[in-house]
């Protein structure tokens, strides 16, 4: 029976009825069957043509890992300045106008450096490496860059003058530093130190290896330099020699670091000192008011082992020694060592008292006081345990047999400054 209340639905009927069905699928089965359907692809062409297969992922792989590694490289600011002296002026690689460097200039793959007659500059790359730029040299940046796996590569090209480089403790054994010249490269391994000098003039060229290994290509040709070997490459001719050099003296007197306190400092006499090195006839002093010796302020080449100089002024200097042959041939300078000269202050002097040493078989231990906050120097080193109340107790290295003589000098915030003289005998 038709029930009146619902409407007839014969009467409003204009067509057939359409009836519609669906199915619901999930973007998890989406993803499902396209991956799939992507492993059937890879597995079709790695059958087909497997090289290929592995030529592109290589491909995609470096693609993904380029910019996290350009990041990385952006991060670490590039090759910087360290030190400046004298005009030293850069070009960019996308630029055709010269400018002066400063200390917050970053170097990029490209850039040119350009350093006058009085010009030096000391740079550091991404790995530690350091190179320092010469006077009248022209270098360029050849590459700074940082892997993923901290590996590094960085390199300079000498185009003319000088540069020395050293490298440090490198994280990644896949890490290089590099140095070119004329046609020829030279590879640093970690820990090492070399001075290339090269001359378009003369087309001479050479590296001399002061400290680990490095290996020299010219071509085809491989040259393995050791520590304290010389290679010397022309470019016109070709030829490639190596040749042993002398090795420099070491520094004794004054100490690394030493303050020199002294009433009249211009007038004042400092005693420089230095190992002997058999094969040297005579040797050659250099001291410079500033560590990369453009600044020279004394000069001097003695046939002995000792010398004295005065006529400093007050303040920081750096002494270095060249050992020479009788054939005229010199050794790479030594490490530079620094001492300050200090004048005494006549009216603001300092307590500084030692109350007595004590032996511990060749180690001496001293006892004193001084002002609190003073500094310390005791034979060239710092003394860090100074009590709040100015007690201090050092402990020297291990001294010879004979006599010695401890120095102690201080400083203290107001200028003032002291200095004692401790003799010692070991037995």
């Amino acid at each position: 029976m038709h029930d009146p209340r619902q409407p007839d639905a014969t009467k409003h009927a204009k067509g057939p009825a359409i009836e519609v069905y669906w199915t619901a699928i999930t973007y998890r089965t989406v993803i499902v069957y396209a991956m799939l359907g992507l492993v059937i692809l890879c597995a079709g062409v790695y059958v087909a043509r497997p090289a290929w297969l592995v030529s592109a992922m290589d491909r995609v792989s470096h693609s993904l890992s380029a910019a996290p590694n350009n990041a990385a490289a952006l991060a670490q600011n590039q090759a910087r300045f360290v030190n400046l002296d004298g005009k030293v002026e850069i070009k960019r690689a996308n630029s055709v106008t010269w400018e002066n460097a400063d200390y917050r200039t970053t170097l990029d793959r490209g850039d040119l450096i350009r350093t006058g007659d009085d010009g030096a500059a000391r740079l550091t790359f991404v790995d530690g490496t350091t190179y320092t730029i010469k006077s009248n040299s022209f270098v360029t940046v050849e590459q700074n860059y940082i892997d993923r796996d901290q590996s590094t590569s960085v390199a300079v090209h000498i185009s003319s003058g000088a540069v020395d480089l050293a490298t440090g403790t490198w994280p990644s054994s896949r890490s290089r530093a590099e140095v070119s010249f004329a046609n020829a490269r030279a590879s640093l391994q970690e820990n090492s130190r070399a001075a290339v000098r090269t001359d378009p003039a003369t087309a001479e060229n050479q590296i001399t290896v002061s400290a680990g290994k490095a290996d020299m290509q010219v071509g085809n040709q491989h040259v393995a330099i050791g520590e304290w070997e010389r290679v010397t490459y022309n470019a016109t001719s070709g030829a490639v020699t190596k040749t042993n050099v002398l090795a420099p003296p070491s520094l004794t007197a004054p100490l690394n670091l030493q303050p020199l306190i002294e009433a009249d400092p211009k007038h004042a006499t400092v005693h420089f000192a230095w190992a002997a090195v058999p094969e040297a006839a005579s040797y050659s002093l250099r001291v410079s008011a500033n560590s990369m010796f453009t600044r020279i302020a004394a000069e001097k080449v003695v046939t002995g082992t000792s010398t004295d100089v005065s006529g400093f002024d007050p303040g920081d200097y750096y002494w270095s020694i060249t050992a020479i042959d009788a054939h005229k041939k010199e050794s790479a300078p030594a490490d530079a060592f620094k001492f300050t000269l200090i004048s005494q202050s006549k009216t603001e002097e300092m307590l500084l008292e030692v109350d007595g040493t004590e032996l511990h078989g060749s180690v001496v231990e001293l006892m004193g006081r001084t002002e609190p906050n003073a500094a310390l120097i005791i034979n060239g080193e710092a003394v860090a345990d100074i009590q709040h109340d100015g007690h201090f107790r050092y402990f020297t290295q291990p001294l010879p047999r004979g006599s010695h003589e401890i120095v102690v000098t201080g400083q203290n915030r107001r200028g003032g400054t002291a200095i004692k003289r401790v003799p010692i005998v070991i037995p």
